[in-house]
């Protein structure tokens, strides 16, 4: 019940109504609240069409604001609420809810004539007072009645008093002597409130105290507090009881108002059948409303459970962010001492190279340098003979050594600088550019159960993305188990979201799922769907591999031909599990035919006999007798032929691996073929003398259900 408070307090005063009044608006007021935002307009513009008295709506002339009528606040004084004033100097207040309020005029001294008002009446409302609506802004000048023309709404008023009940102090027990104990029940006919022992003491349940009512204490409260429903009176006649409702003035009416009123000529219906008309609307109106709120508490669930997503995906999300910058910062790291590796490498290099050039020529600086000592000592001395003995080998040694300081030596091998730039523009663009791309894998599809379905043995899928998710998504995979509980292989892949599956087998369950991919990956699956085939399998002949010469009508399941020679056709649905049977009769039959019925592999030869190739197994018949045929070995030949209004039965039993032909509700000899695998289609041949119509969806034979089959059959 704390949700309805709200609805309890006053729009101006913001507490609980008192003595509330209903506003020809439908809204409510307490009454002291609509006495302090009245408002007086000047005697000269307060217009006489819009004086009226608060019986009913259509007795109110609104002074629109939002049309911008006559009265608005550019020519009256006086406008919508928060927007209108009183007199220029009149102060307004802002009440708890957040309406500006008015304060009552002051009282106009009263002539000595007048007499006072009594004590404790209300003082009178002064004329050409203006009330407007604090919630809707409605404005409407008062009648000559004032407040008194407005209905007391004494349902609002019980409400709020029962509210106020229920948030009261628990009740005590009236029997304790001393220090009361909190009352557990309360007597109806006693009108006693008792806690447990006291009731046991004084109240026991025998006698004639036996047959009376307990009810809890807060039920007690109520009905000892709740008076007599009081009749209501009418505002205009108040001596007289509201028995009526008006239909047209939406209103309860008095017998005075419907002879001596307006509503003399409205529509009345009685106060008690409007009543409870009023009060099934009312409760049926409530029923919507109450699943729209039943819907906002689920969709308040789905929120706060979003908020806790959203929390612990934000958690995961940031730790899986750091985790990402770190492995770049990590990644970077280790290029870093690569690059560091290199050029220290280049840095030892240069090092090596100069330092092997500086003691290379500091040797050779030394030798020079020793010979051009020796030789300028060799100058010096003054014995011709002994010099010319040695000078032609000293020039010769001072030649060769200048060769050796020749072009290049004098050149340093090595450049001081290091011919290394790292190229990092590219890599510092691509961290500008770094950001979050929005490209997620998809979301788990969801399945579409209401269009999901399975038809003979075909299964069609629907599914959808999951509302909210904005995640792109470039297809979807579907996929099927082999309905014998084996592994799922894809059946479709494509961006439709609506598959139908054909060839499926016939009952049998098969379990599906789908999932969505783009570029970012492939997405969870959506969950498992299972779905059962048709118990009894549905076909027609297929057009699309018969024979040129075939004839196929009535949705085709009839077929004839237009060649002498025998033609095949096979039926649109292949089998490869369970049990089958179907029938065919014979429409036309003339001069003698033998149509040939039975099972064909895919491949089978359409230009002749079925049973001719190794790709199908038949039974052939004439007018007289049948034969089994398969890679055009004739077996079998049993008595019993066909003729016009015929019927064959072909029966196929997987689980056994066998296949059975009937004629007429008859075993046609023994079981036909054994040790049947893999997939097999329906099919006959026939030529121009037989017209042919099959019939599907039948059941097994009774014969063949009680174990009755005959597995030898009479050869002749």
């Amino acid at each position: 019940m704390d949700e309805m408070e709200e609805e309890l307090k006053c729009p101006v005063c913001g507490s609980f109504f008192r003595e509330p009044i209903i506003l020809p608006c439908s809204h409510n007021i307490c009454l002291a609240c609509a006495r302090n935002i009245l408002v007086q307009t000047p005697d000269a513009e307060s217009p006489r069409s819009s004086r009226a008295s608060g019986s009913g709506v259509s007795d109110y002339d609104y002074l629109d604001l939002d049309k911008m009528s006559l009265y608005s606040e550019a020519d009256s004084g006086y406008g919508s609420y928060g927007g209108f004033v009183s007199a220029p100097t009149t102060p307004c207040q802002k009440s708890p809810n957040g309406v500006r309020v008015f304060p009552p005029a002051a009282p106009q001294p009263a002539p000595q004539q007048h007499l006072l008002p009594q004590p404790g009446s209300l003082p009178p409302i002064p004329r050409n007072s203006c009330i407007t609506c604090p919630q809707c802004h409605r404005s409407l000048i008062l009648d000559e009645r004032g407040l008194r023309g407005f209905a007391k709404n004494r349902v609002l008023e019980g409400v709020v008093d029962r509210y106020q009940q229920s948030k009261a102090a628990a009740l005590k027990c009236q029997l304790c002597e001393k220090s009361p104990k909190e009352a557990t029940v309360m007597c109806e006919q006693c009108d006693v409130f008792y806690c447990d022992p006291c009731r046991l003491r004084c109240h026991p349940p025998r006698g004639p105290l036996a047959k009376h009512r307990l009810v809890p204490p807060a039920q007690g409260r109520i009905s000892r507090r709740a008076s007599p429903r009081k009749t209501s009176t009418c505002t205009e006649h108040e001596l007289e009881n509201l028995s009526m409702y008006c239909v047209q003035c939406k209103m309860p009416v008095c017998y005075q108002c419907l002879e001596e009123g307006k509503h003399g000529t409205h529509e009345v219906k009685a106060l008690g059948a409007m009543w409870k008309l009023h009060k099934g609307q009312l409760s049926q109106a409530l029923n919507g409303l109450s699943d729209r709120a039943t819907e906002a508490k689920e969709f308040l669930i789905q929120l706060r459970n979003m908020v806790q997503h959203i929390q612990e995906n934000g958690v995961e999300f940031e730790a899986c962010l750091v985790a990402q910058c770190d492995a770049l910062i990590d990644a970077l790291n280790r290029r870093k001492a690569q690059l560091l590796a290199r050029v220290n490498k280049e840095h030892e290099h240069k090092l090596k190279v100069v330092r092997d050039q500086i003691s290379h020529c500091t040797v050779k600086l030394r030798q020079t340098t020793g010979l051009m000592e020796y030789c300028l000592e060799v100058i010096k001395e003054n014995d011709p003979s002994g010099f010319l003995q040695i000078s032609d080998a000293l020039i010769r040694r001072v030649h060769v050594t200048e060769g050796q300081w020749g072009k290049g030596t004098l050149t340093p091998r090595m450049n001081s600088d290091f011919d290394l730039t790292l190229d990092s523009g590219p890599l510092l663009q691509t961290i500008h550019q770094l950001d979050f791309v929005q490209m997620k894998v998809p979301a788990a599809p969801m399945l579409q159960l209401e269009e999901c379905c399975t038809q003979n043995n075909s299964a069609t899928l629907s599914w959808k993305q999951p509302p909210l998710t904005t995640i792109a998504v470039e297809g979807y995979i579907l996929e099927l188990d082999d309905g014998n509980m084996g592994p799922f292989r894809e059946v479709y892949v494509g961006t439709e979201t609506i598959c139908t599956v054909d060839g499926l087998h016939f009952n049998s369950t098969y379990k599906s799922r789908v999932k969505a991919f783009n570029g970012s990956g492939v997405g969870q699956y959506s969950k498992t769907l299972i779905m059962q085939t048709s118990e009894i399998a549905w076909f027609t002949f297929d057009p699309a591999s018969a024979h040129q010469d075939i004839i196929l009508s009535n949705d085709n399941l009839t077929v004839s031909c237009n060649s002498y020679d025998d033609r095949v056709v096979m039926g649109n649905s292949a089998f490869s599990r369970g049990v089958h049977y179907w029938e065919m009769t014979v429409d036309r039959y003339d001069n003698h035919p033998d149509p040939a019925f039975g099972l064909a592999r895919g491949d089978v030869l359409k230009d002749v006999m079925l049973g001719k190739d190794d790709k199908a197994w038949a039974m052939y018949v004439d007018n007289n007798r049948s034969w089994f045929m398969h890679n055009n070995s004739h077996t079998n030949r049993t008595d019993g032929g066909i003729g016009k209004g015929a019927t064959i039965g072909i029966l196929l039993d997987f689980t056994r691996g066998i296949l059975i032909f009937l004629i007429n509700d008859e075993q046609q000899g023994p079981v036909a073929f054994e040790a049947l695998e893999g997939v097999y289609y329906p099919a006959i041949s026939l030529n121009r003398n037989v017209q042919i119509t099959l019939h599907t969806g039948l059941p097994i034979p009774d014969f063949y259900t009680a174990g009755e089959a005959d597995p030898t059959g009479s050869v002749c």
